[in-house]
């Protein structure tokens, strides 16, 4: 997992780590605790863990993966316009 992904799709959606932690189901007393430890890169979260995040932050689970920045924004990008509501 590229860990600056997570804060930076934390920060993009507005979320602190308590937040983002609670919503993805992760108890409200560690929940800040988890995800700054997942940020920081000291643990790593479980593919199901992450998935959740993915699914909170609107993101795809591939995101997190992808070793190329410029290749991880397009992802990103396209996976956003694709699913971007259509206008009537």
């Amino acid at each position: 997992m590229i860990t600056k992904r997570l804060k930076s799709a934390r920060i993009s959606a507005g979320l602190t780590q308590e937040q983002l932690g609670v919503a993805a189901g992760i108890d409200e007393s560690t929940a800040r605790g988890r995800v700054s430890s997942y940020e920081t890169g000291a643990y790593r979260p479980v593919f199901e863990t992450l998935c959740l995040f993915a699914k909170v932050l609107d993101v795809p689970e591939c995101y997190f993966y992808i070793i190329d920045d410029q290749f991880a924004d397009d992802v990103l990008q396209l996976y956003r316009k694709r699913y971007e509501p259509l206008s009537p």
